[in-house]
């Protein structure tokens, strides 16, 4: 039985396909019968080159395309044409068909979205409108801290003093009077004293600096020593630190559901999180399709 089938060639990783006409028994590179077309789907130039007169002869003698080589054929509209032709169709009305069929399928082709460009428009359009409820309840909140400060303020100014804050107003002036006057006897005082401090520190002067000189020699083993203690305990201390980080990001998001976070950072945490830690996470009221998906990926994971 012969195949219409793809036969491997070019070089290590850069492979490109030829579409042969072979027994079925034989192997992917042995012996072929006839080459009817070349097929590059690696480079840029993505070059597809069929002889249709030949395809279709082999077509009409019973020989079968394998699913690659047949997919290859519907795409370029050669599968069309034989259709076409076994209707009987003139040639004039093929040519008609096949290039209403090519504008259809180009226009297809730029129209169509890939599947992940679609994901990434949704994520990016979740995201805006997350953070302008953001910043809308941001400034609802500041207009209503402003309001309140505002009718404190004005209630203050209405308020008549009573005669309790008249006290309370003279008795706060007295003892900054009396705190002034301590303060300038105090600054007065200092200014002697420095005067006779200085006569006395410069003859001590010279027999400090010979003890410390005598001290540094004998500190310095201790010092050495201690440095080493330090580096020990902070290399102890450091995986401790790790474990309190890590159960202190547990704990900050203890407490939340999804739609008090960015879609981003929902679905991280979806992704970071066990199934039995997630219960409760994701509300009924949760509308972003990006935040669903990673939901039920997880629950059929888990």
């Amino acid at each position: 039985m012969l195949r219409i089938r793809l036969q491997r060639k070019g070089r290590k990783k850069r492979p490109i396909w030829h579409i042969v006409v072979a027994e079925k028994h034989e192997a992917r590179d042995g012996r072929i019968v006839e080459r009817v077309g070349y097929y590059d789907n690696v480079t840029e130039k993505k070059v597809v080159e069929l002889n249709e007169d030949r395809i279709l002869y082999w077509l009409d003698t019973g020989a079968q395309p394998t699913d690659t080589v047949r997919k290859i054929l519907r795409r370029e509209g050669l599968l069309y044409k034989r259709h076409l032709m076994n209707w009987g169709k003139s040639e004039e009305e093929i040519e008609a068909a096949l290039a209403e069929w090519k504008e259809y399928r180009d226009s297809k082709k730029e129209d169509a979205k890939s599947r992940k460009e679609d994901y990434k428009d949704v994520l990016a359009a979740e995201e805006r409108e997350y953070k302008e409820q953001l910043q809308k309840k941001a400034k609802q909140a500041a207009a209503e801290v402003e309001a309140e400060k505002a009718l404190a303020e004005a209630e203050e100014e209405e308020a008549p003093k009573s005669d309790a804050d008249k006290i309370e107003e003279a008795l706060e002036k007295a003892e900054s009077s009396e705190e002034e006057s301590t303060e300038e006897a105090a600054a007065e005082t200092e200014e002697t004293t420095e005067a006779e401090a200085e006569e006395e520190t410069s003859d001590e002067a010279e027999t400090a600096e010979e003890t410390q000189e005598e001290e540094a020699k004998e500190e310095e083993p201790e010092e050495e020593k201690a440095e080493e203690a330090a580096e020990e305990e902070t290399k102890d201390e450091a995986p401790a630190e790790e474990k309190e980080e890590k159960e202190e990001k547990k704990e900050a998001t203890s407490g939340q559901v999804s739609t008090d976070m960015t879609a981003k950072e929902a679905i991280d945490h979806i992704n970071d999180t066990d199934l039995d830690d997630l219960k409760g996470f994701v509300p009924e009221d949760e509308d972003r399709v990006t935040v669903q998906r990673a939901w039920e990926s997880k629950q059929e994971e888990g």
